[in-house]
């Protein structure tokens, strides 16, 4: 391990920064290589105002050969994830993959990174989304680049209207939903593996109604962001200086370290926690989302610890209920797994199989659709990876809708999982937490840093677990489960209202698939973290969205553990119990398909 943190701090930026970009490179670069000539690359620079800053933001255009102003095309505009830039290998990808196929791309560096300028905005809609309509006024024949180039070559629906799509991951694709929050000339929008909700990315709360009670902090993830962001100068000397802010934010809006101390700090007292809260929604879709009217195919990953499916899920029927024409895919990879490596028949820019690989296929008919105007297919409502199929032709299944909650099972006083409530034995047990994390997920960037990571445990009485009878067949759960809780703490009943949020009871729920063996898996490392509103009071609890198959024979553990090294837990020590009896127990709901 470096014993300085420049070499640390450079080797998160490039191995996080790959892995928020590195699924925009899988997905959109070209199956093969072009003859020299197909289309041209001219880097611009455009002048924007931002957040109150004037600043430039740097780009490169591809032009394809023959597109001229008697031969116009439509255009795809993107940017780059969280720490990268046009220049990375995985966003000059869209513009060579797009070009290549007829399309005029657009491929620029997001403020403040790159050769961008002004300050990391968190792809907030009256910042990072008026910036970008500002390439799309250039896009649309209007003001020039700051060197007097003009397009006017794209094809237009009205005077000064492009025909523009949008298209990228993680930061590259919440941009997208911000800039049509703001910008109704955008027609198409394919944003991957990005969240719904900041708060809840980062800070999640899956209790089902939770309000204004924040979560349980996603410290690893976050932090790790945020070294990135301060340390720009080590990824880009000489920096812009209209991307510098204070010596206590450096390159961040105010706001947004503002959150991240308070994030760090552990302590949520009311007033500060309500602006944190009002912060992350404002930089959200979950904000904004009403005014977005672009057709949009959301593309989300099934290995992701950061933006889970849930997100996805939420944005998904947000615009589906308001009358946007919206699609879902859940594909194989996401932040936390498959970025490099991805499994056979998957999105892989290595084998160059755009054309041949369902996402590919997908996206590339969604922009037919909706930018050519093409009457093509595109496809169902929802797709959703199944890794138990070995052929790859077959690896995706699709349905009309998301699927609901389908089978009940039961939390029995001996610790049992059962299917009846009749089978609910009377009995009460407890787990305490440490001061320390006694449970392990993830370390959700042990990759970026060098270090092996263990597999996911828990610590004998820091945790209860609920385990079901042998499966008497193979079992599909897709989605995401809920669980209903009752749980007695008086320590907790204390302390819940002392004016600090942090004094809540903090609890992980999640779900194992346990082997005859006894061996047990916890699909994707994934949990669902649980700031109890009021622990005199059932609660139900979200649990992150799965696509899994429980074979015959092997049995259901649901888990509710008292903490989780990868998020802040509990302030203090604060014992839980658990009362179950058939009349009055917790419930764990299942979607269960066939």
């Amino acid at each position: 391990m470096p014993r300085s943190p420049g070499p640390v701090l450079a080797r998160l930026a490039l191995v996080l920064g790959a892995t928020l970009t590195a699924p925009l490179t899988l997905t959109l670069t070209a199956p093969t290589a072009t003859a020299a000539g197909q289309y041209t690359v001219t880097a611009l620079k455009f002048t924007v105002q931002a957040g109150g800053r004037t600043c430039t933001v740097d780009a490169d255009l591809y032009r394809p050969a023959g597109v001229d102003r008697a031969h116009p095309a439509p255009a795809v505009l993107a940017t780059n994830g969280f720490g990268g830039s046009k220049s990375d290998g995985s966003t000059d990808a869209v513009g060579k993959a797009f070009a290549q196929r007829g399309y005029v791309s657009l491929v620029y560096s997001g403020l403040g990174f790159g050769r961008s300028g002004c300050l990391i905005s968190l792809d907030d809609p009256t910042i990072d989304g008026v910036a970008a309509s500002r390439l799309i006024d250039f896009l649309g024949g209007g003001p020039a680049a700051d060197d007097g180039t003009k397009a006017d070559f794209v094809t237009l629906d009205a005077p000064g209207d492009p025909r523009v799509g949008m298209a990228g991951g993680s930061y590259g694709g919440a941009i997208q939903l911000a800039t049509a929050a703001v910008d109704q000339r955008v027609d198409a929008l394919v944003p991957m593996i990005t969240w719904n909700d900041l708060a809840y990315s980062l800070d999640p709360n899956n209790a089902v109604g939770s309000g204004s009670v924040p979560g349980a902090f996603k410290w690893q993830w976050a932090n790790g962001f945020y070294l990135i962001g301060e340390g720009q100068p080590l990824l880009e000397p000489n920096l812009d200086p209209s991307r510098i802010n204070s010596l206590a934010c450096l390159h961040f809006v105010t706001k947004a370290c503002d959150t991240i101390r308070t994030l760090n700090s552990g302590r949520y007292p009311a007033k500060r926690t309500a602006e944190l809260l009002d912060y992350a929604h404002s930089v959200s879709p979950v904000s904004y989302l009403k005014r977005v009217k672009a057709p949009t195919l959301l593309v989300q990953g099934q290995a992701d610890s950061l933006f889970n499916l849930n997100e996805a899920t939420a944005t998904y029927k947000t615009l589906k209920a308001q009358g946007t024409p919206a699609k879902m895919i859940w594909q194989s990879w996401g932040h936390s797994g498959g970025l490099t490596d991805p499994a056979t028949g998957e999105l892989n820019l290595a084998q160059g199989n755009l054309e041949t690989s369902y996402v590919g296929r997908r996206i590339l008919a969604w922009f037919d659709r909706y930018l050519w105007k093409r009457n093509v297919d595109t496809g169902p409502a929802f797709a959703y990876y199944r890794d138990w199929i070995a052929d790859p032709d077959g690896t995706y299944a699709t349905a009309d809708r998301v699927p609901g909650l389908t089978r009940t099972l039961y939390l029995s006083g001996d610790g049992k999982l059962v299917d009846d409530r009749g089978k609910v034995a009377r009995g009460s047990r407890t787990y305490t937490n440490w001061l320390i994390p006694t449970s392990h997920s993830e370390s959700s960037l042990a990759g970026v840093i060098g270090l092996p990571d263990p597999a996911p445990h828990d610590t004998k009485g820091t945790y209860l677990g609920w385990t079901s009878e042998p499966l008497a067949r193979t079992t599909d759960v897709v989605g995401a489960a809920r669980a209903t809780l009752k749980v007695v703490s008086p320590t907790a009943e204390r302390t819940q209202h002392s004016g600090d949020a942090a004094d809540k009871l903090v609890l992980f729920a999640k779900l194992y698939d346990v082997a005859p063996d006894g061996t047990q898996t916890l699909v994707h490392r994934l949990v669902a973290p649980v700031r109890v509103p009021d622990v005199t009071r059932s609660f139900t609890v979200t649990l992150p969205g799965i696509v899994h198959r429980y074979d015959k024979g092997h049995r259901l553990r649901f888990v509710v553990a008292a903490s989780d090294d990868a998020y802040f837990g509990n302030r203090g020590i604060k014992p839980v119990t658990v009362v179950s009896a058939p009349e009055d127990t917790g419930v764990l709901r299942l979607p269960v398909i066939g």
